[in-house]
């Protein structure tokens, strides 16, 4: 004979009640326990993606920085290198415009001694001829020079005839002489002054600083290391 239920006491269903809370509350704190575990989960991930981005921002700024610091400190080392070298060539051509400006002193004193500038100026004026290699020749140079040259003239046509074999008519044209800023010398012309040859001592003086200033240079400052080729 099967047992008959009873309903339940007070008492009883108190008990009960309260392993049912009891089962909820264990079963919240659980949830509750899973929940932070993985909130603190995330919030460790989520915190070790915000460092490790701070950290590449943070390298990525510093390498900016040094790109930045080597372009100004290479910026700075052209600067001064440029500076350098430009400070270097200004004092180069200064020891060589005072090259120049001693050796024009030294042609300024050429005429001085007048025995030799007459010879000069007769074998000036033969190097003109032989260039010129015409019969009718006007002959110029400074006032002071006009009897100097008057007398260079015959001797210089006597050397034209003896290198060439030619005779020349050699005018010295008094009436339209040369600048004393020529130092002396002669300027030679032909087929109505359309053609002519420069042999003042200015001109051989600018004619010879052209052609020997890389030789001036070597002597001067010694070979440059840039140059791949020497004469």
């Amino acid at each position: 004979m099967s047992a008959v239920s009873r309903p339940m006491n007070d008492e009883e269903v108190f008990s009960e009640m309260n392993k049912m809370v009891a089962f909820i509350r264990q079963e919240a704190l659980e949830k509750a326990r899973e929940i932070k575990v993985k909130a603190d989960e995330e919030f460790n991930i989520e915190k070790a993606k915000l460092v490790r981005q701070e950290s590449i921002n943070v390298e990525e700024q510093f390498q900016r920085k040094v790109k930045q610091i080597e372009v100004k400190q290479r910026i700075l080392t052209s600067t001064l290198i440029n500076k350098s070298r430009l400070e270097i060539l200004q004092q180069r051509q200064q020891m060589l415009d005072s090259v120049f400006a001693e050796a024009q002193q030294a042609l300024a004193k050429v005429p001085d001694d007048q025995e030799k500038y007459s010879q000069l100026l007769v074998n000036l004026c033969a190097q003109a001829f032989v260039q010129l290699n015409d019969q009718t020749v006007n002959v110029r140079g400074r006032k002071a020079d006009v009897e100097l040259i008057k007398q260079a003239v015959p001797k210089a046509a006597e050397l034209y005839k003896q290198k060439t074999g030619k005779d020349v008519k050699a005018t010295v044209v008094e009436d339209d002489v040369l600048a004393d800023s020529v130092l002396g010398g002669v300027r030679v012309s032909a087929l109505g002054d359309r053609i002519s040859v420069d042999n003042t001592l200015q001109a051989r003086l600018d004619l010879s600083s052209d052609r020997m200033l890389p030789q001036l240079r070597n002597v001067l400052f010694g070979q440059s290391s840039n140059r791949k080729f020497f004469n």
